[in-house]
This record gives C-alpha cells, structure tokens and sequence, in this order.
C-alpha cells in the first residue's frame, strides 16, 4: 500500500459518521437554487445535475481538500476540534484526525502532503506520508503568529497563508489570548524554508487564492465592513504590488474562502447576511457576479475535486454539499 494512502487511512476512525441525509433533494432539473446572474455562467452551468447534500452533523465546517488518489474530501469542523474525511466510494463520513488543533483551512502541498492551519497551536503543518507532523510556521520574529487561517502553495513550493486573529477571540475556535503580532499574510520559501510578510496591508486577511498563472493574488480583506475583496500582482520573486479593490461586497455579503477555475473565476464560499445570500458566489475575473449557488446554510470555504476536478465540494455551517460544474478547479487548491 502507498505510504501516503496508509497514513491516511490510518489516521482516521474507520467507524463512520452519520449516514448522509438530504435535507431538500433535488425534484427537477435544472436546479433552481442553481442562479444565473449574467448568461456569462450558462456555459458552467450543468442543466442535468444539481445540489447534493452528502453529510450534516458538523458544528462549524471548514477548509475543504480534496484528495484524488485517495478519492476522498477531508475538511475541518473547527469548534468540534475535529477534521472529518468523506469517502467517494462509500458516501461515507468519518474522523480522519481528532484532536485536530481546532484546524480551519487546508490544502495539498506540490508533493500532495496535507497543508493544515491550526488554530490552537497557532501554526501551519505539513502531514508527511508516515503520518508525522511538521511545523512549517509558528512564529515570526520571535513572537507567535495569531491563528492561521487559510493556505496555498505556488508552483516554486511556496506556501503563502493569512494570519488574522479569530482563533485567539475567544474559546469557540481556539483559546483566547492576546495578539503578539499584525495581522499579516506570510510566505514561506519552497527552499529554504524562510518566513517572511508578504504584505501588510490587508487588515484582517482571510481566504486566499492564485489566479490560474499566479500573477496575481487574490485576498478577502474581513476587517473591511463590508468585506472587500482584493488583488495583488504577484512578481517571479513573489514580491506583491498593484494592492487594489477586486470585489466590494455590499452589506450583509460576507466572503470567506474561495477557489479559482482555469478560465479565472473566482467561487467563493458566501452568506451570513440572509437566507438569500447563503451559499457560493461566483466572480469571473474582473471582479462581477456572474451565478450564485443557494445552499440553506452559510457557505465558509469550497474546493473542486472528483476525477476531473469538475465537482464542487461545500462545507457549509453543519454540512457538506456537492454540485457537478461545467469547468475543473484548478490543481493543488
């Protein structure tokens, strides 16, 4: 058996979770909770599939990965101090790591090792194939990140994350302890392993995510109210530049974590204000919402998975919802 496929399979309770319950299934094709904001989203548009939930009994769900040589969404449940692991040829759910250090996003690193933001250790690991943890940040300067949220890796190995403080807050996520430092985004060197700011000057900086040629950057800004948006262009040496405005949210549009297609659109996990805004917004890539997925509860993050990494995967609140779209995911998110 391949050594990462064991640990994998070794690190979680082979007992399986609730089964899975749909809460509205689906009565007619096209979905209508499917919605059309400019006939740019037709073409992503399947008319034959539509919004799938696979599993509830989560607290608060987060981070979602998929990992196509296991054929299996691992994802984090942040206040049940949890990661939660569904199998795609069972349409199963169980415990892949329990404790988790209150884990919130994840992602596969260029050697398909498992990147997890931890908030109650306050740092970034990497799962090596054994099982083994490595710490790949936890300090800056000498004083203790706040509690990393979300991560990406860029084709040199780099691995880029944010640092707000939600996990030092309160005792929900985490456990409350005062800041040592600002609320930055970090880059590690692929190489050398050095921490370093790669910028400043997003206040609270949140989910993160590359453009399909990682020239740019994209970053939610939750300490804008309403949230925004933005955009960095992005240097060969990862130096970042051009900070601008991609998406202004209006009141009650809350984004949190987002994935990026290969033509440049952004998904991003939506909600918080009203039922009606609940789910996935889709940006293309000058910034305009162009479709809207429904879902009953607030979508925090999402990443594209199956075989051909056409199929949305939603961690939403209490649940995990899937939707076959009419595009791929970009690798490695």
């Amino acid at each position: 058996m391949n050594p990462s496929r064991r640990a994998l399979l070794g690190a979680g309770l082979l007992a399986p979770l609730a089964r899975p319950a749909l809460a509205q299934p689906v009565e007619r094709y096209p979905d209508p909770a499917v919605q059309v904001l400019d006939p740019a989203f037709n073409r992503y548009r399947l008319l034959l599939a539509g919004v799938e939930r696979l599993w509830t009994g989560a607290r608060w769900s987060e981070g979602p990965v998929w990992f196509g040589d296991q054929r299996c969404l691992i994802w984090s449940d942040i206040p049940n101090n949890r990661m939660l692991r569904w199998s795609e040829a069972s349409n199963r759910v169980d415990v892949f790591r329990a404790p988790a250090n209150n884990s919130n996003g994840n992602t596969r690193d260029r050697q398909g090792r498992l990147l997890s933001c931890e908030h109650l250790t306050r740092r970034v690991t990497r799962t090596e194939p054994d099982g083994a943890i490595t710490v790949i940040a936890d300090r800056f300067e000498g004083k203790r990140l706040n509690s990393p949220n979300d991560v990406v890796v860029k084709r040199d190995g780099s691995i880029w994350f944010t640092d707000p403080p939600f996990g030092v807050l309160g005792f929900y996520e985490g456990e409350m302890a005062e800041p040592e430092l600002p609320t930055h985004i970090y880059r590690v060197d692929g190489q050398t392993g050095r921490i370093t700011v790669a910028t400043a000057e997003v206040g609270r900086p949140n989910g993160l995510a590359f453009s399909p040629d990682e020239s740019k950057l994209y970053v939610v800004e939750a300490a804008a109210t309403p949230r925004v948006i933005r955009v960095f262009d992005v240097a060969e040496d990862g130096r970042l530049s051009n900070n601008r405005v991609f998406h202004q949210c209006k009141e009650g549009e809350t984004p949190d974590g987002f994935r990026v297609d290969v033509d440049g659109n952004l998904w991003c996990g939506w909600g918080m204000g009203s039922e009606a805004l609940d789910g996935v917004r889709v940006l293309n890539k000058e910034g305009a919402p162009i479709g809207h997925i429904r879902l009953p509860e607030r979508c925090a993050n999402l990443c594209f998975g199956g075989r051909h990494r056409n199929r949305l995967f939603m961690p939403a609140s209490k649940s995990l919802y899937a939707l076959y779209v009419n595009t791929q995911g970009l690798p490695y998110t």
